[in-house]
């Protein structure tokens, strides 16, 4: 018998966008959520691949018509995601003022790059940018160097898809002391700044007293940082503590009482050189059979090809494949009781699930029909192989 997930029963609304909002769904569906996609009609659908475990409904939202058959779906549903810039909602007739009177109970996510007020609000936006208002990004960098951007992962997916999630979570057991939904602004520059609470806490402990790059945890200590191997492969290293710096030391042939403090700020660029001809003098194979199973914190830099392949992830099942055998990692974290079993099936197709859905939102067959004829929705099943 299969174990019921944690948000079994929950129905979300997700309107299609880019990626922030769709992981956000995605987390959603994965946990046990229905996730339904609302997609433009004509569009090719989520190009950011997040579409696991949800089903996709093709509805013109500028038509007033079709934006009526969106305030049925919200009417029933416990959640409604929007990932749009602030305005776009309301020049709809779909604002949170209009759904929740219609369903008091529903959650209105609003995920947005800059938040639903401020100067800023309504102009377009990129991680980079919600990076960069957010102060993160004057941190991140090489010294001497100009600050750079680790992907789009920290604004985009942390500060954004995964803190609107959290918000609705929070949202939802509100729900069950009030019984009322409630509105959430996440957006990205806030997400990510309180991501960084660490950063800010610790500005008078002297932990960033120097310039970017040059402190023990932006790139500036030997003991904190990544290091070529013979074959070009790459090593990590974070042996902050006094004992596992010296399990770091022994590894590569070293002797403390030879060396420098280890928080001889002025000896770490020596160091680091030092550090690096030693690690170039090994593959990464060998440098992983001197440091595996030891407390040195010495990982190897792990490419994709490689990382499901490694053992540990194997003993913990911590990648998965789909139908199509692409590969991704399992939902996190894991829950004893009623843990994440993702969908193993392929993205939905735009308007795959248009009229399945309406039909159980309480629509006749006739007024499905009616939708269809006037180009109000979209229905694309997809074709059996014969």
């Amino acid at each position: 018998m299969r174990v019921p997930m944690a948000l079994q029963g929950v129905s979300v609304v997700e309107l299609a966008g880019l990626a922030p909002g769709p992981f956000c769904g995605m987390v959603l569906a994965d946990f046990g959520a229905q996730v339904v996609r609302v997609d433009r009609p004509g569009t090719r659908g989520d190009l950011s691949r997040m579409g696991r475990g949800k089903r996709s409904l093709a509805v013109d939202l500028k038509h007033p018509r079709g934006a009526a058959v969106l305030r049925s779906l919200c009417a029933r549903a416990d959640v409604m995601l929007e990932c749009f810039r602030p305005g776009v909602m309301e020049k709809l007739q779909l604002s949170p003022e209009i759904l929740q009177r219609e369903n008091p109970k529903l959650i209105y996510a609003r995920l947005s790059g800059f938040g639903q007020s401020g100067r800023f609000s309504r102009v377009a936006g990129h991680d980079i940018n919600y990076l960069a208002l957010s102060g993160v990004l004057s941190r991140i960098g090489r010294s001497g160097e100009a600050p750079y951007a680790p992907l789009n992962l920290l604004a985009d997916f942390g500060g954004g898809g995964l803190m609107c999630a959290l918000g609705i979570l929070m949202a939802l057991f509100e729900r069950t002391r009030s019984g009322k939904g409630q509105v959430i602004d996440a957006n990205m520059v806030e997400g990510t700044a309180y991501l960084s609470s660490f950063l800010w806490k610790t500005q008078q402990t002297g932990l960033w007293g120097q310039p970017r790059g040059q402190n023990m945890l932006d790139g500036g200590a030997p003991f904190y940082a990544t290091y070529r191997t013979a074959d070009g492969g790459f090593m990590a290293v974070g042996a902050l503590e006094p004992q596992f710096y010296e399990l770091l030391l022994r590894g590569l042939g070293l002797k403390s009482d030879e060396l420098p403090s280890q928080m001889s700020i002025t000896d770490w660029p020596e160091m680091k050189k030092k550090f690096a001809d030693i690690f170039a003098k090994k593959t990464k194979a060998e440098w992983c059979q001197i440091f595996d199973g030891t407390d040195a914190c010495v990982t190897p830099v792990l490419t994709f090809e490689e990382v499901t392949h490694c053992g540990h992830h194997k003993d913990r099942g911590s990648f998965i494949i789909d139908s199509e055998q692409d590969v991704s990692p399992r939902p996190a974290p894991q829950l004893s009781n009623t843990p994440a079993v993702p969908s193993s099936k392929r993205d939905p197709f735009v308007g795959e699930h248009t009229e399945e859905i309406l039909k159980e939102f309480g629509f006749s067959q006739e007024e499905i029909s009616q939708l269809k004829s006037d180009k109000i929705i979209e229905s694309n099943k997809p074709r059996a192989n014969l």
